[in-house]
């Protein structure tokens, strides 16, 4: 008995791509919210930049979602899984990302997607409960410093004075501008250094027009 390309092609190909009931479907797609609501808890509970963005929060339990839909839709039709890898590969997304901890989150939303796709629930699961203890982990150790930056604005006459009180809580400066109007200098500091009252005591140097103190999470260009 002969075979040809497409005989082959069904017996061997297709028949690896059997259909799902609609309640596995379904079920999986639960599953994949709440690995997605996981990743949601675990971004918002480990935060630790200026601007929490409950929007991309919110991105991450839909590319969980998208992305096991995008899996299960391709490992059930061969044929639609060789479009959609050419469809897919003309997108281009503009939004930057500038914290390299975002990026690692939205690719474990994908990756958990991925996975869900794949039909490996308990690897899934599996893997949402390492990274969650290893980003809580992670959290609570980077607590015991933070770095903060302090902007003060100043006549050029008071830069001695300023420079020692930077000296004196171990800071780094920075930038350092210096114009007609005064000077403009940007201090990192560490939380462990700093005396909660030292915006105060900055201000009150003679010659100070401004001090600030915010968190810095390490996105300050040079």
């Amino acid at each position: 008995m002969r075979y040809n390309f497409t005989d082959v092609f069904k017996n061997k190909f297709l028949s690896q791509f059997s259909l799902t009931s609609p309640i596995e479907y379904v079920l999986a797609l639960l599953f994949a919210i709440a690995i997605g609501c996981v990743i949601y808890f675990i971004y918002k509970k480990t935060y630790k930049g200026v601007a929490y963005s409950h929007n991309f929060n919110m991105s991450l339990i839909l590319m969980t979602l998208i992305t096991a839909i995008i899996i299960f839709t391709i490992s059930s039709n061969p044929v639609l899984s060789l479009g959609m890898v050419g469809a897919l590969s003309i997108i281009r997304f503009r939004t930057v990302v500038k914290d390299p901890v975002d990026l690692m989150y939205l690719f474990w939303a994908i990756s958990m997607g991925i996975i869900i796709g794949a039909k490996q629930y308990v690897f899934a699961l599996i893997c949402a409960v390492i990274i969650s203890i290893f980003c809580f982990v992670m959290s609570k150790l980077s607590n015991k410093e933070q770095a903060y930056l302090v902007i003060v604005r100043y006549d050029l006459a008071a830069t001695e004075a300023i420079d020692k009180a930077i000296a004196d809580i171990k800071g780094k400066i920075r930038n350092r501008t210096v114009g007609k109007s005064g000077v403009e200098t940007i201090i990192e500091v560490r939380s462990n250094a700093i005396d909660e009252h030292f915006v105060e005591k900055v201000t009150a140097i003679e010659g100070v027009e401004s001090a600030a103190l915010v968190n810095y999470n390490g996105e300050y260009a040079e």
